[in-house]
């Protein structure tokens, strides 16, 4: 019983973590619930009040999980477009495996989704795990192998491993009272701050132990990560599904019609299209400008550092400013970005940029997360942030197969002035979606 009140062990069901169990007046303690006995029904009793109960340590152990398992997408964006261009049958395939990597994030968000929905969030952490490992190992026979397409594949699963770790952010929501639900996502999208680190120094560190076959020592290396988040998650109490949540509320449609949902589902899906569309061409521009693979290595850590850093305090800052204004801020400074590379081609041009542009999809998209947890019912919230997240990757994998194409016919010059049509977009939706009425959602 001892370990039941401290939430320990597996999964538990909804009810049980949302039991308090107070002193019954004098005399023994004795379990109290929100069901009445028929005697205390009959003697009119008032029903017992109950107070939700937290588990500790769910936050923590997910920030940690962010920490090893964002380490997977860090490595792919700096190795797919290197290992693609020396293995594709055609140079302008090169990104392909990228954009492979978030139509795995696309297609594999419901699923996922539904995996939570019916089994409990930590069963679709543990699949999402199982696909990291994969990853790896596929990666790494591809490359042996000098196969693009297996590499495309051992992408794909990368992808279905990012969207499961995307989904952190949501469950940290649900481990704190609603007040605190912006700062505890963003404290778990700060563990991204260390992947920024684990990933870019495990390419670095790995890439030449198994020559000639350049980052197959890497994906072996990424894999072992993988199953060490693993071991993470085990760890992680959540409640499981209730009936009311597995039912699924209201029709997909009428939520996805409120304007406040829209402008979030708009802003989320340019400010991760803009920062992948960006980064996915910035290691191959480096190169293809001459520069060195150790400083685009050291750029792309220091651009996930830029996108996990600023949760620290991004939470405080919605509590204070409110997520739209945060959602703005994070789309001027992608702009800014797209200017900083502009200026020129050296290292410090792409390093600020980089870094720019992580910090403005930090703002845009974590702001744009905090308005999703607006728009839903508790019963709701998987069916919903899945949405959001499979419409976010859907429209992101647009971008992925386009930047290589213009990357390669058109320079990287190109690729950054493209990016300012979706900025103008999202801005106006932005105005428009803070003017309309918003409606109350019962919580």
């Amino acid at each position: 019983m001892t370990r039941l009140l401290d939430g320990a062990g597996p999964d538990l069901p909804a009810s049980l973590h949302c039991r308090s169990f107070p002193r019954a007046g004098p005399g023994p303690h004795r379990l109290t619930t929100n069901a009445m006995s028929q005697a205390e029904t009959t003697a009119g009793a008032p029903l017992s009040t109950t107070e939700v109960q937290y588990p500790s340590g769910n936050v923590a152990r997910l920030a940690v999980a962010q920490a090893l398992a964002g380490a997977n997408s860090t490595v792919v964006y700096a190795t797919g477009a290197i290992v693609g261009s020396t293995l594709a049958p055609d140079k302008s395939l090169a990104t392909l495996p990228i954009s492979v990597f978030v139509v795995g994030m696309a297609a594999c968000t419901l699923p996922a989704g539904a995996i939570a929905r019916r089994h409990g969030r930590r069963a679709a952490f543990l699949a999402g795990t199982g696909c990291g490992v994969l990853v790896g190992l596929l990666a790494a026979l591809a490359v042996v192998l000098g196969s693009f397409w297996l590499f495309c594949l051992a992408t794909f699963f990368g992808g279905a491993y990012a969207a499961v770790v995307l989904s952190f952010r949501f469950a940290a929501a649900d481990c704190v009272p609603a007040a605190r639900r912006p700062r505890a996502l963003s404290l778990v999208m700060a563990g991204g701050v260390f992947a920024g680190v684990i990933g870019p120094q495990l390419v670095t560190h790995t890439m030449d132990l198994w020559l000639p076959h350049l980052f197959a020592a890497t994906f072996l290396a990424q894999a072992g990560v993988a199953a060490l988040s693993a071991l993470i998650l085990f760890g992680v109490r959540l409640p499981m599904p209730s009936a009311a949540e597995i039912a699924g509320g209201r029709p997909l449609a009428a939520i996805a019609r409120q304007p406040r949902f829209v402008v979030a589902v708009i802003c989320g899906v340019v400010s991760y299209l803009l920062m992948n569309f960006l980064m996915t061409a910035a290691p191959l521009a480096m190169r293809l400008c001459g520069l060195t693979q150790e400083s685009a290595n050291l750029g792309l850590q220091w651009h996930v550092i830029a996108m996990y850093a600023p949760s620290f305090f991004t939470g405080r800052l919605i509590t204070r400013f409110g997520a739209p204004r945060l959602v703005a801020a994070g789309l001027a400074l992608i702009g800014v970005a797209a200017i900083a590379g502009l200026l020129g081609q050296g290292v410090s041009h792409f390093w600020w940029s980089l870094i720019l542009l992580g910090l403005g999809w930090n703002f845009g998209f974590v702001g744009a997360s905090s308005l999703v947890l607006e728009c839903h019912q508790p019963e709701e919230r998987t069916r919903v942030q899945s949405l959001n997240d499979f419409i976010v990757f859907g429209t992101m994998a647009l971008g992925s197969f386009a930047s290589g194409g213009l990357l390669t016919a058109y320079g990287w010059g190109t690729v950054l002035w493209v990016s300012f049509g979706p900025l103008v977009l999202a801005f106006a939706a932005l105005v428009v979606g803070v003017a309309s009425p918003r409606r109350p959602v019962v919580r």
